[in-house]
């Protein structure tokens, strides 16, 4: 199922849902309460947690409940999700042996799987060898180059790489944190002595100043336009050649009250959406991220992922809470009819039946 909504939310903003979820079972279901337990930060569970999610989900027997970090995982629950955006060694420890007592529950996601989200050199590194060219076109990567050494060798680097300027630069450590938001356009290669690195450097493409971020769910897809760096002509300069930036979706607006070239606007195709987002579920081993995506201007239909954050805002995300809320629903009923499969080959299986 596919809709388009116009003027949903304060910030007016255009959807595209590509909604693909288990068909109904063909008899009545009444399924038990559905338990996730939530380990996330104060700030995150503030935006994410909110009365209206919990009232969508409690329509659908499903509970929220937050982990209390003073005691121990396995002391707590049973839960049948647990969802975290924690990846240290302690953490990763109790998962693991939350995991050893109770197999069924499912993880939302593996802290080896986000750990690929938080350095940019591996984050992209599946985009790079997909071929969508089967679903309506080109999906790559910039071209780009990781710098880790000395900031005066970063000139002769770029050179010796062939990358052409300007180059956006991103700090190589993406960990959600103020300074992985650092970014810059740096224009002139005599000013790249001034970037900090380690760093990532990608060629700037000129995509209408339109980037298409890019919520994964799951099998559930929303797409929201926002507006991103303007088109660069040749020749073109900043002050001293470097131009800050907070990050390339800088913009918190939509992008349906500007000036755009439909063709920069137009949303990209549904089946290439579907088909990358499908495929990046099985290459990155994660359920929940999204993508900044963003089509290079005169290219036809050639995209390009320039970041991938796992767990990004997603309150940001208008109907965020009826999306998890199927998304939940879905788990609860994948669960509840394995069970019931399980329970039959028992049966099936005992002699004296």
């Amino acid at each position: 199922m596919e809709s388009l909504t116009v003027g949903t939310g304060a910030h007016n903003l255009l959807l595209l849902e590509l909604s693909y979820s288990l068909s109904p079972p063909p008899y009545s279901l009444t399924l038990p309460s559905f338990t996730v337990g939530y380990a996330l930060t104060s700030k995150k569970t503030k935006s994410f947690i909110q009365p209206k999610l919990e009232e969508y989900a409690r329509l659908k027997n499903i509970v929220f409940t937050a982990i209390d970090h003073s005691l121990p995982l396995t002391d707590q629950g049973p839960f049948d999700v647990l969802l975290h955006k924690f990846t240290g060694k302690e953490w990763r420890q109790s998962l693991e042996d939350y995991k050893r007592k109770y197999p069924d529950v499912i993880v939302l996601d593996p802290p080896e799987a986000i750990l690929q989200l938080r350095n940019r050199q591996s984050m992209l590194q599946d985009v790079a060898e997909l071929d969508m060219s089967s679903s309506g076109g080109f999906v790559g990567v910039p071209r780009q180059l990781v710098v880790t050494g000395d900031a005066t060798s970063i000139p002769a680097s770029v050179s010796a790489a062939g990358l052409k300027l300007p180059l956006v630069a991103k700090p190589l450590v993406s960990d959600g944190s103020a300074k992985a938001h650092e970014m810059s356009l740096a224009y002139e290669k005599s000013c790249l002595n001034q970037l900090d690195p380690p760093l990532m450097l990608q060629e700037f493409v000129n995509h209408g100043g339109v980037l298409f971020k890019t919520y994964v769910v799951g099998d559930h897809v929303r797409v929201v336009r926002r507006l991103s760096l303007p088109d660069v002509t040749e020749g073109q300069t900043f002050g001293n050649g470097v131009m800050p930036f907070p990050r390339v979706s800088c913009a918190t607006e939509s992008a349906e009250n500007a000036d755009l070239d439909p063709q920069a606007a137009a949303l990209p195709p549904r089946e290439l959406l579907e088909s990358l987002s499908k495929e990046l579920r099985r290459r990155l081993g994660l359920t929940l991220f999204n993508m900044d995506i963003i089509r290079e201007k005169g290219g036809g239909n050639r995209y390009y992922v320039i970041d991938i954050n796992y767990f990004p805002g997603f309150g940001k995300m208008p109907d965020y809470e009826e999306v998890f809320t199927q998304f939940f629903s879905d788990l609860a009923l994948d669960k509840s009819l394995r069970k019931t499969r399980v329970s039959s080959s028992d049966v099936s299986a005992d002699p004296d039946t």
